[in-house]
C-alpha cells in the first residue's frame, strides 16, 4: 500500500518548506556527492571508506540517532528513565544535530502518534499508505485532528524542563551550527578535506539519519512479525532495528511504550539501550523502566501472533 484514501471530508494541502527543504536535501545532494567526491580526489569502492571524513560522518550519524532515539523518544515523550542535567544538555545538543524538529515538537507529536495510532490523529499514519508514513506526512499540512488531540496533551512536564524549552528557542540557531557548520568545518579545518566534500557528506549523512528514523513510521508499521500484540499494526523489523539503532522492535513498543529499551532482548542490536546502561554506569541516568518478564510472556500468549517462541 503506496498511498491509502483519508477522511473525505479533509482536504490535503502541501507544506511547500518542508517539501523545497527534504527535495533539496534528498535530490540535488545525496546523488551526486560521491561522484563529486571521486572527481577531487581517489575513493575505494567501498561508501564507507578508510579515512577520518567518513569515520566522523559514521560518528556524526550515531550521535544524531541518539538525540531522537535516547533523546527525544526515550526521555523526553515516553520519560522511561531520568537524566541528570548534563546528560539532557548532551542529548539535547546531538537532537540538533539530527535535525528533526526541535525535542518539545517531536515528543508532542510522538505522543499523539501513541494515543491515537493509525487514526486521523496520528501524525504520520501508516493508514494512509507507505509514501505519507515515510515522508510524505512532512510535505503537507497536519491533518486538522493532529493539531487539535496535540492541544489537549498535558505537555507540562516538557515545559517545565529548561533544557527542552532553550533548545526550542534556539532551535534554527542550534541545527545551523551542530547539524551542519560543524560537521563540515571539523574535516576541512582538522585534516584537510576540501570543504565542499565536507559538506556534500554532511547532507548525506543528514539525510541517512533522516530515512533511518522515518523507517520506524513506515517499514515497523507494515512488515514483520507481530509478536506480542496482533491486534496493532506496529511490527518487529530487524531491518529497522539496525538502521535506527535500536528502534525496530516496534511492535514491543508499542505494547509496552513505558520500556526504557524498546525491546525484552536488552542490549542486542540496541544500541540505545546500550548508550543509556553506560549513562547509567556513569551516574548520569537512573530510574530505567523495565517489563517483567513475566509479564511479556502471559502478553505474548493472550495476544501475540504466535510467530514468538515462548519457551
Amino acid at each position: 500500500m503506496f498511498w491509502s484514501e483519508i477522511s473525505p471530508d479533509f482536504s490535503t494541502m502541501p507544506a511547500f518548506t518542508h517539501i523545497t527543504q527534504n527535495g533539496v536535501v534528498h535530490s540535488e545532494k545525496v546523488h551526486p556527492t560521491y561522484e563529486q567526491m571521486g572527481s577531487e580526489r581517489e575513493m575505494t569502492d567501498d561508501i564507507f571508506d578508510e579515512t577520518y571524513h567518513e569515520k566522523e560522518a559514521v560518528l556524526c550519524f550515531t550521535l544524531g540517532g541518539l538525540g531522537v532515539t535516547a533523546g527525544a523518544h526515550r526521555l523526553w515523550s515516553h520519560r522511561s528513565y531520568k537524566a541528570t542535567l548534563p546528560l539532557r544538555i548532551f542529548l539535547a545538543i546531538i537532537n540538533s544535530m539530527a535535525f528533526q524538529n526541535d525535542i518539545y515538537e517531536w515528543a508532542r507529536d510522538h505522543r499523539v502518534h501513541h494515543k491515537f495510532s493509525e487514526t486521523d490523529a496520528d501524525p504520520h499514519n501508516a493508514k494512509r499508505g507507505f509514501f505519507f508514513a515515510h515522508i510524505g506526512w512532512l510535505l503537507v499540512r497536519k491533518h486538522p485532528d493532529v493539531i487539535e488531540k496535540g492541544q489537549k496533551l498535558d505537555l507540562s512536564d516538557l515545559k517545565a524542563d529548561q533544557v527542552v524549552m532553550f533548545q526550542r528557542r534556539h532551535y534554527k540557531t542550534s541545527v545551523v551550527l551542530i547539524c551542519f557548520v560543524l560537521p563540515s568545518f571539523v574535516p576541512w579545518y582538522c585534516w584537510g578535506e576540501t570543504f565542499l566534500i565536507s559538506f556534500l557528506l554532511c547532507i548525506l549523512r543528514y539525510t541517512s539519519t533522516l530515512n533511518a528514523s522515518w523507517l520506524v513510521n513506515s517499514v515497523a508499521h507494515m512488515y514483520g512479525n507481530r509478536p506480542y500484540d496482533r491486534h496493532i499494526n506496529p511490527r518487529e523489523n530487524h531491518f529497522v532495528v539496525f538502521g535506527a539503532l535500536g528502534e525496530g522492535f516496534h511492535n514491543y513498543h508499542h505494547t509496552f511504550p513505558f520500556d526504557y529499551s524498546t525491546s525484552e532482548y536488552g542490549w542486542r542490536w540496541n544500541f540505545t539501550t546500550s548508550f543509556i546502561d553506560l549513562m547509567c554506569f556513569l551516574g548520569l541516568a537512573s530510574n530505567c523502566k523495565k517489563v517483567a518478564k513475566g509479564t511479556i510472556l502471559a502478553r505474548k500468549i493472550r495476544t501475540g501472533d504466535g510467530s514468538h517462541k515462548t519457551g
